[in-house]
């Protein structure tokens, strides 16, 4: 189904987002946890690119067969790291042959050990130009990109940052996927920011449930500028194990959650991190 039609329904989208596993166990694991979110009916799954695209022959694969054997929407990601226009226009056409319809359009991340995105020759240097490609080449295509409540970490201007973001939704976006955050303020001011700046498509809102100590840590890192609230912050110092501490992420996710339904969200999109407990709970 074309992401347009699944929000230009009136129910909120709940959508979850996997990435491609690196091991054979992995796999196996990841097709259960699948297996047992799909009994929530999703309107929608997607699936990244590993950091500097090093997952992409993988995320190819995941794509088709989540396609091919659950018959659930997919979102595949595709990124501008270290592919040329044509390798991307091969992409692209292989997902339209095999009935992917959406993709969510980023620039990526650099490659380990690169300090700068670097657009590879012949490639794209920016997610609008991207966004830009699929529509004119593929305008059959629902097309998402990334937004940053939080601010985007390399552009500390703000007001630059929209800029940006408008220019890809004026290349052809259907939506927004935000960045993952812990505070919903952000998101509504964010929101109201889009507005200003004359965004009309929908924005979806990313939540990502805190399972362990180890694991937002990880996430402060990876996601920088990520802001973990002073209250959350206290209520996990009083965890004094790992039960105690998903069970005070999952409870803040569900309040956050609630808030945005009660604050007229047009969809939810969980990080699962490949895992099933704390996205059902």
């Amino acid at each position: 189904m074309h992401i347009r039609e699944i929000l230009n329904s009136n129910r909120i989208s709940f959508s979850f987002e996997f990435f491609p596993p690196k091991t054979e166990k992995g796999s196996e694991q990841l097709y259960e946890n699948i297996r047992t979110l799909a009994e929530l009916k999703p309107a929608y799954v997607s699936v990244t690119y590993g950091a500097g695209g090093s997952t992409r022959n993988l995320t190819h694969d995941l794509v088709m067969k989540i396609q091919r054997e659950t018959g659930i929407t997919v979102v595949s990601h595709l990124t501008c790291v270290g592919s040329t226009m044509d390798e991307i226009h091969s992409i692209l056409e292989k997902y339209q042959r095999c009935g992917i319809e959406n993709i969510m359009a980023l620039r990526g991340d650099p490659p380990a050990g690169a300090e700068r995105f670097v657009p590879a020759e012949g490639g794209f240097a920016f997610a609008g130009e991207l966004v830009g490609y699929i529509k004119k080449h593929f305008p059959g295509m629902g097309i998402g990109v990334a937004g940053y409540p939080e601010g985007h970490p390399e552009t500390p201007n703000r007001i630059t940052e929209m800029d940006n973001l408008k220019r890809k939704v004026d290349a052809g976006a259907d939506y927004i996927c935000t960045q993952l955050f812990f505070e919903n303020r952000d998101f509504y001011d964010f929101c109201e920011r889009c507005e200003i700046a004359g965004i009309r498509v929908p924005v979806i809102a990313g939540i990502m449930p805190v399972t362990s100590i180890k694991g937002m840590n990880r996430m402060a890192e990876l996601a920088l500028g990520t802001r973990f609230p002073a209250k959350l912050q206290r209520a996990l110092s009083r965890a004094d194990n790992d039960s105690y501490v998903e069970k005070v992420g999952t409870h803040w996710a569900t309040q956050q959650v609630l808030d945005l339904i009660d604050n007229g969200v047009k969809g939810v999109h969980f990080y699962t991190l490949n895992q099933s407990k704390a996205t059902r709970e």
